[in-house]
């Protein structure tokens, strides 16, 4: 039996139309309006998230690795800008106060 030969062999790899990094992780872009600036958001999927943790910036908490989130990012920002949020928290992120961080003893005026 002779060895199978369906992978390509070397060479760059095609580039396809509207190939990046969002088609990558499996989400659909679109663009939202908050705080008065414009903002791409993007939902990943978590079967085609990295497996990576990321901090949601929305309450503070932990998005474990393959789980759906969003990734939000502001459209004059770069690639360090983005942020990833979970779902909820995206969708309440006006109804939010910041969150100040405080120290235990610290006073709250």
């Amino acid at each position: 039996m002779s060895p199978r030969h369906n992978r390509p062999r070397g060479g760059e790899k095609p580039v396809r139309q509207g190939d990046s990094d969002g088609d990558r992780y499996g989400g659909a872009q679109s663009t939202e309006t908050w705080q008065g600036e414009e903002w791409y958001v993007r939902n990943v999927a978590g079967a085609s998230a990295p497996g990576k943790r990321y901090r949601c910036p929305g309450c503070d908490q932990e998005i474990p690795a393959a789980a759906p989130h969003v990734v939000a990012w502001p459209e004059y920002g770069g690639v360090d800008d983005r942020r990833h949020w979970h779902k909820a928290c995206w969708n309440a992120k006006d109804r939010r106060t910041s969150r100040v961080q405080r120290s235990r003893n610290a006073p709250r005026y």
